[in-house]
C-alpha cells in the first residue's frame, strides 16, 4: 500500500471496513506527513495528537468488534479555527482569543464524531475570517502547498492547504464570499459551498441572513459529498434548515452516493467575469482554454450568465451589516485589538444608513428573482472560481487587478460572491495550472436546492479529466516542502 496519507477518504474509509487499513495506522501516517510538512506552510495551528491516537485506537477497536461503523469512521479531519474543539483553542484568529479554550464540541464536529471520525486539529483562518488572505497575528501565514511564498486565499486556507498536502482526507470549512472556493482553487482542492440551510448552522451571529454558511472541504468532490452526507443534519436553530417531524427536505444520505450526471443532456453557460468582476487576464486565459474542453461535452453550451446588476452594492452592504453586529461591541470593549480588516467592515458599516440597508435587500430580492428566471432555462453556469492567480502572502489583499485599482479587500471575490448573493449551490474544483503555474479552479453553480447536482456535475468533469496533465489535478512538490525553510511572519 502506498502511504496511507494520499488515499481518498472514500479509499481509506473502504479499507478501515474491510480490516485492510487500521484507524491507527491512518491516524501515524497522518501525524506524520503533518509534523514533516506543515512547518513549510503553517496549515494546522493547533494539535492533540496523543488524544488523536486514543479516538483511533477506539475507532481500531470498534472494527475488531464487528460494531456498525459510521460512513468516516476513522477518518480523521480538520476543523477551521472558527468552530470548537473541545479541548483546543479556538482563537477565531484573534488576539482577544488567543488563550481560549473550547470547553465542547461545535454540532458540525459533534456530528463527525458521532458518524466515526477523528480530529487532526484545527486549521488556520485570517482574523474571524475576515479577509482571503490566511494571516493572523496569533498564528502568523499559512503558506500556497504550491509555492509557500505565495497566498493559499481564505478564509479557510489552512484546511485547503492542510489538504493539498495529505495532512487529512477531510476538512471543515466556511463560505461567505468564497471563503470555501477561494482557497480550494489556490491550492487544488475541492470547496463546496452549500445552499442556505443545507449545512445547519446553530451558532451564527446573523441567522436570518445566509451570506455565511459552513461546508465540507476534500481532495477529490466524492469524498467531498461523503462529508456534506455528514454535516447535512436536521436542526431547527437554524431558520433554513427545514426539519418536519425530526427529517430535512433533503436526504442526507444522498450525498454519500452521487448519482452518475449524463452531460450531454445539460445546457450550461460559460462567463469569465458574470458580467461585472474584475478577472484578471491570466484567468481568463486559462478559462478560455477550459471551456474549449468542457464544451462539447455538453448538449448546450453558451457564453451567457445570470443579470448580478448591483451585485458589489448588494454584497458591500449586506456584508458590512453582518460584520457590524458581530463586532461592533468587541471594537469598542478592545480598541486598538483588530486588524484592518475588521475595523474596515465596522467603519464601513457605521457609515451606512437605514436606507442604505434597506436598498441592498430590495435589490438582492431582485436579484434573487433574475437568477430564478436565468436557471428555468439553464441548467448550470461555469466561471473561474477567482478572479486573480495567487500572489505573495505578504499582500493583505489585491489592491489592484490588470492596473485596476479594487474598491475594498473583498472585491476580488466578486467570482464567488455572485451565487452568495442569490443563495445558490457552487462547487470548486481543481483543473489544472494557469501559465503562472499555479493551480486554476474552475467553479460550478447549479439552481438553488439543486446541491446534488452541482456535485454530480463536478464529479463527472472531474473524471474526465482524471490523469490530464493539463486539466487534471495539480500535485504539490511534498519532497520540497519537507526541506524548506519554515513559515514564519516576518519573512
Amino acid at each position: 500500500m502506498s502511504d496511507p496519507a494520499d488515499l481518498t477518504a472514500i479509499e481509506a474509509r473502504q479499507l478501515i471496513g474491510r480490516r485492510q487499513l487500521s484507524p491507527v495506522e491512518l491516524a501515524d501516517a497522518c501525524i506524520a506527513r503533518t509534523e514533516a510538512i506543515n512547518p513549510a506552510i503553517n496549515a494546522v495551528v493547533a494539535t492533540d495528537f496523543d488524544r488523536l491516537r486514543d479516538e483511533a485506537v477506539k475507532a481500531e477497536a470498534a472494527v475488531h468488534k464487528g460494531e456498525p461503523l459510521g460512513p468516516v469512521h476513522g477518518l480523521p479531519f480538520g476543523v477551521k479555527d472558527m468552530i470548537d474543539v473541545t479541548g483546543l483553542p479556538t482563537t477565531f484568529g484573534s488576539e482577544i482569543f488567543k488563550d481560549n479554550i473550547a470547553t465542547r464540541d461545535d454540532a458540525i464536529v459533534t456530528a463527525m464524531r458521532r458518524a466515526g471520525a477523528v480530529v487532526l486539529g484545527k486549521t488556520n483562518n485570517p482574523e474571524f475570517s475576515a479577509g482571503a488572505n490566511t494571516v493572523n497575528t496569533v498564528y502568523g501565514p499559512t503558506g500556497n502547498p504550491h509555492d509557500p511564498s505565495k497566498s493559499a486565499a481564505g478564509s479557510s486556507g489552512g484546511s485547503a492547504a492542510a489538504l493539498a498536502t495529505g495532512m487529512a482526507p477531510l476538512c471543515t470549512g466556511s463560505d461567505t464570499g468564497g471563503s470555501l472556493r477561494n482557497p480550494a482553487a489556490f491550492c487544488g482542492v475541492v470547496g463546496f459551498r452549500p445552499s442556505p440551510g443545507v449545512v445547519p448552522g446553530d451558532t451564527r451571529g446573523t441567522a436570518l441572513m445566509p451570506l455565511p454558511t459552513s461546508g465540507p472541504m476534500a481532495r477529490t468532490v466524492a469524498d467531498t459529498a461523503l462529508m456534506l452526507a455528514v454535516m447535512a443534519r436536521p436542526d431547527s436553530l437554524d431558520p433554513f434548515t427545514a426539519v418536519i417531524d425530526g427529517k430535512t427536505l433533503w436526504n442526507p444520505d444522498d450525498f454519500a452516493t452521487l448519482p452518475r450526471r449524463d452531460l450531454c443532456s445539460l445546457k450550461v453557460g460559460f462567463t469569465e467575469d458574470f458580467g461585472f468582476a474584475m478577472t484578471e487576464q491570466v484567468i481568463r486565459r486559462a478559462f478560455r482554454e477550459r471551456v474549449e474542453k468542457l464544451g462539447p461535452l455538453f448538449a448546450v453550451a453558451e457564453e451567457m450568465a445570470p443579470d448580478c446588476t448591483g451585485a458589489d452594492r448588494i454584497f458591500a452592504v449586506l456584508r458590512a451589516v453582518m460584520m457590524l453586529g458581530s463586532h461592533h461591541g468587541n471594537t469598542l470593549k478592545h480598541p486598538g485589538r483588530f486588524g484592518p480588516n475588521i475595523m474596515a467592515n465596522v467603519e464601513e458599516g457605521l457609515g451606512y444608513s437605514a436606507l442604505d440597508v434597506a436598498d441592498a435587500m430590495t435589490r438582492q430580492s431582485l436579484y434573487y428573482r433574475n437568477w430564478q428566471r436565468f436557471f428555468a432555462d439553464c441548467d448550470y453556469v461555469l466561471s473561474p472560481a477567482v478572479t486573480i492567480s495567487p500572489r505573495d502572502w505578504h499582500e493583505l489583499y489585491p489592491a489592484e487587478i490588470d492596473g485596476v485599482t479594487t474598491d475594498s479587500y473583498y472585491q476580488w471575490l466578486a467570482l464567488a460572491y455572485a451565487s452568495t448573493i442569490a443563495g445558490h449551490p457552487s462547487v470548486t474544483i481543481p483543473m489544472g495550472r494557469d501559465d503562472f503555474g499555479m493551480p486554476f479552479g474552475l467553479q460550478i453553480v447549479g439552481r438553488k436546492n439543486d446541491d446534488l447536482g452541482v456535485l454530480a456535475v463536478a464529479a463527472e468533469i472531474e473524471a474526465i479529466f482524471a490523469g490530464d496533465e493539463r486539466f487534471g489535478v495539480p500535485k504539490p512538490d511534498l519532497t520540497a516542502l519537507r526541506t524548506a525553510e519554515p513559515i514564519l511572519m516576518d519573512t
